[in-house]
């Protein structure tokens, strides 16, 4: 980490933050208290820079109108192209992770260009997805099976520059058997819920980028018998 204190970066509030993905800056605020790591975290609304110099990016979803704008004005800013190639972690769902790419579908299915920061495009599909998504995590990430609730119509196909982030064991995701993406210190995924709150492992794993060292370990028992309950639910019914 560049400095003292971690500082979290949450991405156009007023654009992107439907079904409470505002969590995932809460959880990571909470679990790095836990460890006495300081922190601070910035909001950044629509019609303010981007600053360059946070660890941990999160951008959330968003409705058609509102993404296209957020992926414009983003296109324009440069922030967050410039914190990326400095190696800062981004961490973006549903339509945060469609702007991403190199184009996302548009309110009548329409390319629209997206910000290229990772090697995927994607589109509409026939059917809605909605309903609970379950998946193994890419190994090399180490971190446990994922769950999330997805609700998009999105079909994201990956270029040779991406990795999945999961295959899909319940749910749809991505449309080709695999969930989200990710490359380097980028990962975008389909999954509210919020993704970070049902998912411990995979905060950590951005802490751990953001701060570059291995973390100490948390009570982390309740959260788990939570996540085991979701499970069990989905994969039971």
């Amino acid at each position: 980490m560049s400095s003292d204190r971690l500082k979290i970066v949450w991405i156009y509030p007023d654009l992107l933050s439907t079904y409470g993905d505002q969590g995932n800056t809460i959880v990571l605020e909470r679990r790095s208290a836990l460890r006495g790591i300081p922190y601070e975290t910035v909001h950044v609304r629509s019609d303010e820079p981007v600053p360059v110099d946070g660890h941990i990016y999160l951008l959330g979803g968003g409705e058609d109108r509102p993404q296209i704008l957020a992926a414009q004005r983003l296109r324009n800013d440069g922030g967050l192209y410039r914190a990326a190639e400095r190696g800062a972690v981004v961490f973006a769902v549903c339509a945060g992770y469609q702007l991403l790419g190199t184009q996302f579908g548009g309110e009548e299915g329409q390319p629209v260009p997206g910000l290229g920061l990772l090697d995927i495009s994607s589109g509409r599909g026939e059917q809605r997805a909605v309903g609970e998504i379950v998946g193994d995590v890419a190994p090399e990430l180490n971190v446990p099976r994922i769950t999330g609730f997805e609700n998009h119509q999105g079909v994201t196909r990956l270029g040779p520059n991406a990795r999945p982030l999961a295959r899909v064991v319940h749910g749809i995701g991505n449309g080709d058997g695999h969930e989200g993406a990710y490359a380097g210190r980028i990962i975008g995924t389909y999954m509210h819920g919020p993704a970070l709150v049902r998912n411990p492992g995979l905060a950590d794993l951005l802490l751990r980028w953001a701060i570059g060292q291995d973390l100490p370990p948390i009570d982390d028992s309740w959260a788990a018998r939570l996540r085991e309950e979701r499970l069990n639910a989905v994969l039971s019914s």
